[in-house]
């Protein structure tokens, strides 16, 4: 059984406020994007309830046994016994980019063995698993424009639709950590409230919805503003980091001829 695991962008983020347990508060709206990763699960005749996960595409960091697809199934393995798998993911979706690839993976990989050994999970419970693994990872169970608080792992539906317009997304050859891209953070409330602005046309988004990461990364790296002031240059109707960044997108009209990508190496073009 395989599934597609798609990505996220954030449509603004505001940084609120730090908390007593060294998080931050924040709010910020998640969109589901077409950039996905296969995700495959097939059960084997071992006896044992084992996981094994083989990886292609794009080269993923870390030991397998600390991937959150590995650890989705041993989350389920507590509450249910599970057939051991073998689990084929295609790495289309670049990691610590500011698009929740692995968060993605992980909550895909639960409504699959949900699915596929007839758990019979609601997708309250889902969500309930998925948020052990990662506080974005619920978005992914329903997949959905949200509007997120807290540490954004709390959720408003909202009815946004940006079907029809194009998507473009470039992800430079840098890596940020989280922690490096809070620490030129100052948290502050935020002048537009961005549950009300995500609400105005788009082409006003670019006067009213910001991220707050953008300020310190574009002091430390000037081609991420080169990249964004690019998108602008030609014709984006809303242009962003999205999350923590690296990763910048640009949204345009359905018609409109896309930017040359030739000088970026990693990039990706869909419809939304």
């Amino acid at each position: 059984m395989i599934t597609f695991s798609n990505a996220k962008i954030n449509i603004g983020l505001n940084i609120i406020g730090k908390r007593l347990d060294g998080y931050h508060n924040l709010e910020t709206v998640f969109y589901p994007i077409p950039i996905e990763d296969p995700l495959e699960i097939h059960i084997t005749d071992k006896s044992d309830s084992t996981i094994n996960l083989f990886t292609f595409g794009k080269k993923i960091e870390g030991d397998t046994s600390t991937n959150l697809v590995v650890q989705a199934y041993e989350l389920l393995k507590k509450d249910f016994k599970l057939p051991s798998v073998n689990v084929y993911l295609y790495k289309n979706i670049p990691s610590g980019a500011g698009l929740g690839g692995g968060s993605s993976n992980a909550s895909f990989t639960l409504k699959l063995l949900n699915e596929k050994l007839n758990l019979n999970l609601s997708t309250q419970q889902l969500e309930d698993y998925a948020k052990q693994l990662g506080a974005d990872c619920p978005f992914f169970i329903q997949n959905k424009p949200v509007f997120a608080e807290g540490i954004g792992e709390l959720f408003t539906p909202i009815p946004l639709d940006l079907n029809g317009y194009k998507l473009v997304l470039i992800k430079p050859q840098l890596f940020i950590s989280t922690k490096e891209a809070f620490q030129g953070i100052q948290p502050h409330q935020a002048e537009n409230l961005l549950l009300d602005c995500i609400k105005l046309p788009i082409h006003k988004w670019k006067d009213y919805i910001f991220n707050d990461f953008e300020r310190p990364l574009f002091s430390s790296y000037p081609e991420l503003k080169d990249i964004k002031a690019y998108l602008y240059e030609y014709g984006a109707i809303y242009a962003s980091v999205s999350g923590s960044g690296p990763s910048i997108y640009g949204i345009f009209d359905a018609e409109h001829p896309l930017p040359d990508l030739s000088a970026y190496t990693e990039h990706y073009t869909c419809n939304l």
